[in-house]
């Protein structure tokens, strides 16, 4: 008998990336005409996994956001994975935004792929372990299959498929 073939769904930020990213924004930020003197800041909390963007109005903190996201592209980071708030009133007039960074698979998201993957009545098992989903299969077809449906999925976060055995 074949030992069954596997592979794990996950959800993984590359942090050094997301800071590498945020040191572009920075200096950006502090370069260019419409935003050097606006007295706009972006802060990133690597514990949190959180970006705090201060700005004197809502749309100085849009201009932010999109800057912020076309390095994050360039670095090669899904912008599901950052999750932004609607914009607070601040102290002084300002507009605060929070942005959260998305890892791992929470529970909802999980059973909900799980739910997909089972609908596709293949010969494949799903395992939720803690932030990750484990697919095992006998056949190494049905898990491509699973692979190749999984990237034409929404679940609002970017899934990468690791460890294939």
């Amino acid at each position: 008998m074949a030992k069954d073939s596997s592979f794990d769904v996950v959800s993984e930020v590359n942090m050094q990336e997301v800071d590498n990213a945020f040191q572009q924004t920075t200096r950006e930020i502090s370069q260019r005409y419409d935003l050097k003197d606006s007295g706009a800041t972006i802060e990133l909390s690597k514990g949190d996994k959180l970006f705090t963007i201060n700005a004197p109005a809502d749309f100085v903190s849009k201009q932010i956001i999109e800057v912020l996201s076309s390095k994050l592209i360039k670095r090669g980071i899904d912008l599901k994975a950052v999750s932004w708030d609607a914009p607070q009133a601040a102290s002084g007039g300002t507009v605060r935004v929070l942005g959260h960074i998305v890892e791992g698979i929470d529970q909802a998201t999980a059973k909900k792929i799980n739910k997909d993957i089972k609908d596709q009545k293949l010969k494949v098992k799903v395992t939720i372990e803690a932030d990750k989903l484990r697919v095992s299969s006998a056949s190494k077809d049905a898990l491509q299959t699973v692979i190749q449906f999984l990237r034409d999925q929404d679940y609002g976060q970017p899934l990468q498929f690791t460890n294939y055995r």
